[in-house]
């Protein structure tokens, strides 16, 4: 009987625990969604035209609200923690060098191989690893 009940305890415990990390990783996302707005509405182009301003200001929004739809849905904590520093990283560099976009990344192009074969393979692979932090969430161009 008593191997039961401290099973059941261990049990809530480690609920409790799951539940804690939800609710902190929740009030995370939200902070950042709330600061990324606040920095849209104060953003200023470094051209310091006001038809750049604009369309810097329109493209954080979007960007902001499409890339956190598309991750409304993530339940694995190490996902939603990768996720967390990719938002983080992309408003700090783009705080540093007022620019909201994310910079280039320049890798060599993939026309030394053949599409079929381990080069290519080899190629893909290295590119995939190269991939900075803050591109996570794009596409391969």
């Amino acid at each position: 009987m008593r191997s039961v009940v401290l099973l059941e305890h261990r049990r809530r415990v480690g609920a409790g625990r799951n539940l804690e990390m939800t609710v902190a990783t929740r009030c995370d996302v939200l902070g950042l969604y709330r600061r990324i707005f606040r920095i849209a509405r104060t953003w200023q182009s470094l051209s310091g035209l006001t038809d750049d301003t604009l369309k810097e200001k329109d493209y954080i929004i979007t960007e902001a609200r499409a890339l956190f739809r598309k991750n409304r849905n993530l339940t694995d904590v190490e996902a939603i923690k990768i996720c967390i520093q990719e938002c983080q990283t992309r408003i700090e560099m783009g705080l540093h060098y007022r620019i909201p976009y994310p910079r280039p990344m320049h890798l060599p192009p993939m026309g030394l191989a053949d599409k079929k074969g381990r080069k290519f393979r080899m190629q893909e692979r290295l590119r995939k690893m190269a991939k900075p932090v803050y591109l996570q969430s794009h596409e391969e161009m």
